[in-house]
C-alpha cells in the first residue's frame, strides 16, 4: 500500500512539474504577448497528449513483453512503464527490467522537479519584470493585416470575435477541452480492435467499419456540445456593450452569424478531420457518403442546439447553473451514445445499398430543412438577450386589474369611499 501511494505521488509530481517546466521555458523564450497566444494551444495539446498516450499505448504489463528486445525502445519513451518499474522496485523486486525502469523514473522525476524549480525562479526574476514592463497598448506591427471573411461584415465580425474569444479565454478553453477530450477518448476506444488490441489507424486500408462510423459521429456531437456550452459563458461583460450600442440590424441577422460561428468552429473541424481519416478506408464512395451523412448530422445538431438561443456568443451574462455544463455532458453521454450506436448500425446497412443510401440522405436533408425552418421562423420574433435576469421571488396572484385591486362589494355592508 505504501509503495502504491508513493508511486502515485511521484507520477503526479512528474506530470505536474513537467508541465510547469514546458510552460516556464516557453515563457522565457518568447515575448509575453506571443506566449499568451501560444499558451492556449499548449494547454489543449497537453490534454490531448495525455488522453492519446493513455488510450494508444500498447499493453506490455507482462515479464515477456517487458523483456522483449523489440519493445525496449518503446519502453524508453513511455513514462507509465517507468513508474510501473518504480512500484515494483519499492515492493522489493529484483527483476533487471524493473530496475532499469525504476532508474528511469527517478531520473525523470529529478529532471522534472529541477526544471519546475528553475522555471519558477526565472518566472520570479524575469517574467514579473516582463509583466510590469509590458505596455498596456501594444504597438502596431508592420506588415499585411488580413483576416479571412466568413460572409457579410456582420457575420465575419461575430465569427472572428468567437474564434479569438476561444483562443484568449482560459475558462472557455477548459470547457471546450473537457468536451473534446471526452469525445476523443470515446472515439479512440471505438477505433480499437478488441481481438488484436490494435487500432484501425495503425493498420492498412480497412473498409468503412461500424467503429469508424460511431467514433466520427460521437466526436461531432461532443464538438457541437462543447462549442455551444462555451457560447453561453461571457468572456467579458463590457464586450456585450459593443454589440448592444451597434445593434442596427434585425435580430435574425445576428442569429444567422451565430449559427455560422457554430458551424465553422464545431462542425467544420470534425468534418475535415474525418475527411482525412477517410482516405485510409475503402471503398471511397462509401466513405464519401459517410462524410455527407456526418455533415448533415452536424448541421442537425447545430440547429437543435441553437433553438431558443437568442444571443451573440460570449456576450450574454449568465446566472450560476444556467450554463448546464453537467446536464449537457450527461445528456450526451447517457442518451446520445446509445442512439449513436443504433444510428451507426442503420447507416452501415444503408451503405451496402445505393437505394438505401439515397433514402437515408433524403431523410437527413428533410430533417435538417425542417429544423432550420423552425429555428428561422422562431428567430423572426426573437429579441437579442444580453442579460440573464433571475426569476422573481414573489409570485403574484393575478388580482390586479388596471393597476387597481378590485374588491367585490358585500351585500348589506356599507361601502367605504
Amino acid at each position: 500500500l505504501a509503495a502504491y501511494w508513493i508511486t502515485m505521488f511521484a507520477a503526479a509530481t512528474f506530470l505536474f512539474c513537467s508541465i510547469l517546466s514546458v510552460q516556464g521555458v516557453t515563457a522565457q523564450l518568447l515575448p509575453r504577448r506571443y506566449f499568451l497566444r501560444l499558451s492556449a494551444f499548449l494547454q489543449l495539446t497537453t490534454f490531448a497528449l495525455f488522453l492519446g498516450v493513455y488510450f494508444l499505448q500498447p499493453a506490455m504489463a507482462t515479464p515477456k513483453a517487458l523483456t522483449a528486445l523489440e519493445n525496449q525502445r518503446l519502453l524508453a519513451w513511455l513514462p507509465s512503464y517507468w513508474f510501473l518499474g518504480l512500484f515494483q522496485g519499492l515492493n522489493g523486486s529484483t527483476v533487471p527490467v524493473f530496475l532499469s525502469l525504476e532508474r528511469r523514473a527517478w531520473i525523470a522525476l529529478a529532471i522534472a522537479v529541477f526544471g519546475a524549480g528553475a522555471a519558477l525562479l526565472l518566472a520570479y526574476f524575469r517574467t514579473l519584470r516582463k509583466i510590469v514592463e509590458e505596455p498596456d497598448i501594444v504597438p502596431s506591427t508592420q506588415g499585411v493585416h488580413w483576416s479571412p471573411r466568413f460572409g457579410a461584415s456582420l457575420q465575419t465580425a461575430i465569427v472572428l470575435f468567437s474564434i479569438r474569444s476561444l483562443l484568449r479565454s482560459r475558462q472557455h478553453r477548459v470547457v471546450l477541452a473537457f468536451y473534446l477530450g471526452i469525445g476523443f477518448a470515446i472515439a479512440l476506444s471505438c477505433l480499437k480492435i478488441p481481438a488484436a488490441g490494435q487500432y484501425l489507424l495503425s493498420a492498412p486500408l480497412y473498409s468503412v467499419s461500424l467503429r469508424f462510423l460511431i467514433s466520427t459521429i460521437v466526436m461531432m456531437s461532443f464538438s457541437v456540445a462543447g462549442i455551444r456550452v462555451a457560447f453561453s459563458l461571457p468572456i467579458s461583460l463590457p464586450a456585450s456593450w459593443i454589440f448592444r450600442i451597434t445593434e442596427i440590424r434585425r435580430p435574425p441577422a445576428y442569429l444567422v452569424a451565430t449559427r455560422r460561428s457554430l458551424l465553422i468552429l464545431a462542425v467544420a473541424p470534425v468534418l475535415a478531420g474525418s475527411a482525412v481519416l477517410s482516405l485510409l478506408f475503402h471503398p471511397w464512395p462509401q466513405a464519401a457518403v459517410h462524410l455527407l451523412v456526418l455533415g448533415l448530422i452536424g448541421i442537425i445538431f447545430a440547429e437543435l442546439s441553437l433553438l431558443g438561443f437568442y444571443k451573440i456568443p460570449f456576450t450574454c451574462s449568465y446566472l450560476p447553473g444556467k450554463a448546464n455544463v453537467q446536464f449537457v455532458f450527461w445528456f450526451y453521454l447517457v442518451l446520445l451514445i446509445p442512439l449513436t450506436d443504433k444510428g451507426a448500425h442503420l447507416e452501415q446497412r444503408a451503405l451496402q445499398n445505393p437505394g438505401s443510401c439515397a433514402i437515408m440522405l433524403g431523410v437527413l436533408v428533410l430533417l435538417a430543412i425542417c429544423i432550420w425552418w423552425r429555428r428561422a421562423w422562431l428567430a423572426k420574433s426573437a429579441v437579442l438577450k444580453f442579460e440573464e435576469v433571475p426569476p422573481s421571488d414573489i409570485l403574484g396572484l393575478g388580482l390586479l386589474q388596471d393597476k387597481a385591486l378590485v374588491i367585490q362589494p358585500v351585500p348589506g355592508q356599507p361601502q367605504r369611499p
